[in-house]
């Protein structure tokens, strides 16, 4: 009786669950890969969540940085623009909140503070930025109290008041342009003391330069293409 040869189906059984594995292992690393990969491209904001992307869609890619720079060292949240000082935090930008917040620590320790928003903007600055740069300001001073303080317009303000040459006595653009990044902080640490130069320097201050250069290269890059409109 002839004996009977050993069936070929384990073999062919082993071989497809290896080939199984074997894909279950590359798509296994091209999703870590890919993972890692954005990670690193959303670095900044998971890790410096102050340098997320202004809510306004135009303007020189220099001045959009350098505010970008300035929400790291003063706003460094998840939600920066609904941010009070000391940490806590808004649900609504209609209108400044002119929240007067106790100050913990430093010179100022024992005061108060009404700053707020990304760019940690006092109540009485934005007051005057207000009635200065808001689209939607009036020929009255006193209507400034109630614009909005939405992301958007913060962003505005802000810019524009950057931008005017003469309050700064300056081309803060065109400063930024020439590499001057060092002295443009300087300059503005006065108003924005954590800058690396005031009195309330803190653990961003020493890393800005470098920072603002990394969010340059991001703008840049955004703008490529792009119409870009000086306010």
């Amino acid at each position: 009786m002839p004996t009977p040869m050993p069936s070929a189906q384990p073999s062919l059984l082993r071989a497809a669950a290896a080939r199984v594995l074997r894909s279950k292992l590359v798509w296994s690393a091209v999703g870590a890969a890919l993972m890692l990969a954005l990670l690193w491209i959303w670095r900044p904001l998971l890790l410096i969540p102050g340098t997320q992307p202004l809510t306004v869609a135009s303007g020189d890619p220099h001045l959009r940085a350098l505010m970008r720079t300035i929400s790291a060292s003063e706003s460094n949240v998840m939600r920066p623009y609904h941010v009070l000082h000391g940490g806590d935090s808004v649900g609504t930008l209609e209108r400044h909140p002119n929240r007067c917040e106790a100050i913990g620590q430093g010179p100022n320790r024992g005061n108060c503070s009404t700053a707020a928003g990304r760019y940690q903007l006092l109540f009485g600055t934005w007051l005057e930025l207000a009635a200065r740069y808001h689209p939607d300001r009036t020929g009255d001073a006193l209507d400034a109290v109630g614009l909005s303080f939405s992301a958007l317009h913060q962003d505005m303000v802000v810019y524009a008041w950057l931008a005017d040459r003469r309050v700064w006595r300056l081309d803060i653009a065109a400063q930024l342009r020439q590499g001057r990044v060092q002295p443009v902080l300087r300059r503005l640490s006065g108003t924005w003391t954590s800058l690396g130069y005031g009195i309330e320097t803190n653990s961003m201050s020493r890393e800005l330069p470098a920072l603002y250069q990394r969010l340059l290269d991001d703008e840049l890059a955004r703008a490529a293409g792009q119409p870009l409109t000086d306010r």
